[in-house]
């Protein structure tokens, strides 16, 4: 016999670090280090140690095990090899030699089985002892530790008896479980589980008893007596037997309406002279995931003996306020020896729970005869507090309605505490901690999932378990709803739910289980609002945007701010919406969802268009008046549709520009929305809309979505004809094309634009897309087209009166003169761009005239005059959180350094433009900026990375089709070849 010896050997582990499970996937920890790099047959034979509890097995046994009656020769060195490979992984003296056979030593808190068989023992004692409560802490405890199918994925004839045994005992001691659950009174609570159980084991008749008398007890009799039907013509088919006798007694019970059956079984009476220590509390959840942080908070503020605690838990329907609170109350047990009382106050039923009522029963739980119990609220609440005088108990008051329901409930002295949950913020309840439990993180979401479903199946599917927890808003009712569903169906997968679950349409009837539905739980909500707080539920849930400011939601709701504020905070109050800031508000999807079907019942199409409509008149109104701040004067507001209300005012450009980007997600969303209301819908606003806030577009930060809602305006533009309406989207989608550098879909675009422009006789758009032509042909390199273009831009502008547009066509066509060789005529046409945008006292647009007459004065050896342009134009890109042109005002100066053969310095700043232009600008520009940072860097000497910047800019360039692709190879072939204009 030979063993390790963990004093001498330094492989040696202590024993309590290392752990163990074969409840699930066989698993083994070292420490804190999880041994990944076991075989499928190496895990077998780790199994078959752990499962004979430290006592030895014969090589033989194992063989067995391993492979059964016919293993292959190699077999006895294999089994050698395995163990070998085990004891290094686990240390020396985990595994020790037995005559030929081998034992593993773990400690017994080391193994989940171990754990699983403690809690057990613990809870038949407890089960023993009348202590119900306790017997089903601890076997939901014991039930914690499954983790999926036990053994999981282990070959050989042992580990598959094993799987099916740990299975069917797992499955007892749920019926067990369950079992105590009816005789404490929580059938309710216990119908989804059971319906999902008996569907998942439709012969097991002991659990279709326990749901027959669930639903009995639960006033569901019909229910009950089908599940019988149900069971009767199962068996029969398959088994052809009738049912059992416990099944058909009970059947007959219910027939006769048997008044035994509504009371389980009572407790054994305790000692006259021990004091009567309530166990009230519902079992805990199994699988209860994450909230650490407000476990540990909730926990530290009921143990704190010195004054009575207080703690309110808020929330929406479905988001495990209950489901928390309960842990949080059996985790706090021991600081309450004294009992632990608890009732639903039904605060979302038609009629919630009395205060009367509820100190009744609290009484008679805390030992009061019901002959001392008075009748007035004051006195029964007095009697109350007096009873709990010098005890340690702890009240948990679920569901509450409101303060008042709850004030009478209140224990008042030391020692004592109560936890509330309710769907309102009691933030009139003096003294209260207040909580506001949100949804979970999507880590803890996707943990509860693979609870439910199993670590095997997610596992192989884990982008669409994402997915759906996604879908099910990372709520938990909703995941616990959509992951039982895939637990009882087998043939499912996990991308066949997501699926399903992706039809927003359909979402909320697929989110049902049992008794359970996240539809339901909405609209116990929605039942106590008032008139005015329905509609105002409603009508917020239309738009698309991820939240929604005060004032849009006034206007959305056609009242003043002030007025609507009250709304939305009772709304707030009672956890149908959310405040995602101060004056911001936002939907839980799931809740946005069943809001937008109560409107599609409850309110007129007409009503709900013109909801949509005032919000989009906002929209254009307060970003027509945050552009006119920025581009004083500019004759693009002279072209907007008119609107039917005010927008938000603004006194300041900062104010204008912080009222953009904040409301950019929901602004933009609403121009989608807009669009994909047909031809019947408001695209004329949806168009304007893009116009004055394509400094959005500019900026690089919001262009992705930018894009989305123009392309939208032009499809749906190009489907009703709207030529003005589709000319102006145009020349926003050729904008944007040019700018990430896809420059024949922007010459398509402005062509487009151009053609419907002047057939729709906009001289808005035809001006607009004359000037974007010129933008694109320069590039391309065709500039004496681009100059052309730019003049005739020239001339429109000036017929229309836009000295926004004179100026801008004025700088773009400087850099067209440049390149045909009419330096002179291209800084006289940059300084009269410039001369007009500082005579407007334009915004960012200056610094765009700067930065035009900055090329220009590059171009004629004027580098440090081109530098303070550039100095000038820069702060005024920042201010306006303009990155993109940010981006190009460093490139600019790096190419003037460049230029003036300070190459240390221009690399340095082509960085930083380099920096900006990874995340905004395109491929296009990002390749150019890496191509100037090349040359800087060949001219300080470090080849290889210029040649590395080259090569990665050619792949861009010849992604893209773009002729500086040509250039790129030529630096690649000779580095000093001539600078190429960009």
């Amino acid at each position: 016999m030979r063993s390790g010896n963990a004093g001498s050997d330094p492989q040696a582990v202590p024993s309590a670090e290392r752990r163990f499970t074969v409840l699930g996937p066989v698993r083994a920890w070292r420490g804190n280090e999880p041994i990944t790099s076991m075989p499928p047959q190496q895990r077998a034979l780790l199994a078959a140690l752990l499962l004979r509890g430290g006592r030895a097995a014969t090589a033989a046994e194992l063989l067995d095990a391993l492979w059964g009656e016919e293993p292959p020769a190699t077999a006895l060195a294999a089994l050698r090899g395995y163990a070998f490979r085990l004891r290094k992984a686990l240390g020396t003296d985990a595994l020790t030699t037995v005559d030929g056979g081998y034992a593993l030593h773990t400690e017994p808190a080391a193994l989940d089985l171990t754990l699983a068989e403690t809690y057990v023992a613990d809870a038949e004692k407890a089960r023993g002892a009348s202590d119900l409560g306790k017997a089903r802490d601890d076997l939901a405890r014991a039930l914690a530790l499954w983790d999926g199918e036990p053994l999981a994925g282990l070959p050989g004839p042992y580990a598959d008896a094993q799987r099916n045994r740990l299975a069917e005992w797992r499955l007892q001691l749920t019926e067990t479980r369950l079992d105590l659950d009816l005789q404490v009174g929580c059938h309710a609570e216990a119908v989804s589980e059971l319906t999902a159980l008996s569907a998942e084991h439709p012969l097991r008749e002991r659990l279709r008893a326990l749901l027959m008398l669930a639903l009995y007890r639960s006033g569901r009799q019909a229910e009950a007596l089908g599940v019988y039907a149900d069971t009767r013509r199962l068996l029969a088919d398959e088994l052809g037997v009738d049912p059992g006798a416990e099944l058909t007694d009970l059947h007959q019970r219910i027939l006769e309406v048997d008044p035994a059956l509504l009371q389980p079984p009572a407790p054994q009476a305790e000692s006259a002279q021990d004091p009567v220590r309530p166990a009230q509390l519902p079992a805990t959840v199994s699988d209860f995931t994450g909230r650490a942080a407000f476990v540990r908070e909730l926990g530290e503020i009921l143990a704190d003996g010195g004054v009575m605690s207080v703690s309110a838990v808020a929330g929406i329907g479905g988001v495990g306020k209950t489901t928390l609170a309960v842990h949080v109350a059996h985790a706090a047990r021991e600081a309450f020896p004294d009992g632990q009382l608890y009732v639903d106050l039904q605060g979302t039923a038609a009629r919630p729970a009395e205060p009367e009522a509820v100190l009744a029963s609290f009484l008679r739980a805390l030992g009061i005869q019901d002959s001392a119990i008075p009748d007035s609220l004051a006195d029964r609440s007095a009697l109350y507090r007096s009873t709990l005088a010098g005890r340690r108990v702890l009240a948990l008051l679920d569901n509450a309605r409101d303060t008042a329901q709850v004030r009478p409930l209140l224990p008042g002295t030391p020692g004592c505490a109560a936890l509330i949950t309710s769907r309102v913020r009691m933030v009139d309840l003096a003294g209260a901690h207040l909580v506001d439990l949100d949804v979970m993180s999507p880590e803890e979401a996707l943990q509860l999932f693979t609870r439910i479903v199993g670590h095997e199946r997610v596992t192989s599917e884990r982008q669409a378990a994402l997915d759906v927890v996604a879908a099910c808003g990372f709520l938990p009712l909703a995941i616990r709803i959509a992951a039982s569903r895939l637990a009882t169906r087998r043939t499912w997968t996990v991308s066949f739910l997501a699926r399903k679950l992706s039809d927003e349409r359909r979402r909320l009837d697929e989110l049902k289980a049992g008794d359970l539905a996240v539809k339901a739980t909405f609209e116990l909500g929605y039942g106590h609002l008032t008139p005015a707080q329905a509609r105002a539920f409603r009508l917020l849930s239309l738009p698309d945007g991820p939240d929604i400011s005060l004032d849009a939601a006034a206007a959305v709701l056609d009242m003043d701010p002030y007025d609507a504020e009250e709304l939305l905070e009772a709304l707030v109050d009672i956890s149908l919406i959310e405040s995602a800031a101060p004056a911001r508000y936002r939907f839980h999807d799931l809740l946005r969802l069943y809001a937008r079907d109560c409107a599609d019942r409850h309110e007129t199409d007409e009503s709900r268009c013109a909801a949509l409509l005032r919000l989009l008149d906002f929209y254009l109104a307060s970003a027509a008046r945050a552009y006119e701040l920025e581009n004083p004067g500019d004759r693009l507001l002279d072209h907007l549709v008119a609107t039917s209300r005010r927008g938000a005012a603004f006194t300041a450009r900062d104010e204008a520009l912080d009222w953009l980007y904040s409301e950019a997600p929901s602004l933009l969303a609403a121009v989608q929305q807009a669009a994909g209301g047909g031809c019947n819908g408001p695209l004329r606003r949806a168009v304007d809309l893009l116009l004055v806030s394509q400094d959005l577009m500019e900026s690089g930060i919001y262009a992705r979505q930018y894009e989305q809602a123009t392309r939208a305006v032009v499809s749906t533009a190009a489907t009703c004809g709207e030529a003005l309406i589709e000319a102006r989207a145009r020349v926003s989608l050729g904008h944007l094309s040019g700018l990430s550098g896809r420059f024949e879909d922007a010459d398509r675009e402005a062509q487009r634009a151009l053609v419907l422009g002047l057939a729709a006789a906009d001289p808005l758009a035809s001006s607009y897309a004359a000037n974007l032509r010129g933008n694109v042909a320069f590039p391309m390199r065709r500039f004496e087209e681009c100059a052309a273009y730019h003049t005739t831009a020239l001339e429109a502008f000036r017929e229309d009166g836009n000295r926004h547009g004179e100026a801008a066509a004025l700088s773009n066509l400087a850099r067209a003169q440049i390149e045909l060789g009419q330096l002179p005529a291209a800084i006289a046409s940059a300084e009269r761009s410039l001369l007009i945008y500082r005579g407007l006292g334009a915004g960012f647009r200056l610094a765009n005239g700067l930065y035009a007459l900055a090329i220009a004065l590059t171009a004629d050896g004027r580098t440090a005059d081109a530098l303070a342009c550039l100095s000038e134009a820069l702060p005024i890109f920042r201010e306006a959180r303009q990155q993109f042109w940010e981006a190009m005002a460093l490139f600019r100066m790096a190419e003037v350094h460049f230029s003036a053969a300070k190459h240390r310095q221009a690399a340095a700043i082509a960085e930083q433009s380099l920096a900006l232009l990874r995340d905004i600008g395109g491929e296009y520009r990002w390749a150019n900026a890496l191509t100037l940072l090349g040359k800087a860097l060949n001219g300080v000497g470090q080849t290889d990375r210029a040649r590395a910047c080259w090569r990665d800019a050619l792949t861009a360039f010849t992604a893209l089709g773009a002729v500086e692709a040509d250039d790129v190879r030529r630096l690649l072939s000779d580095p000093s070849a001539p600078a190429v204009a960009v």
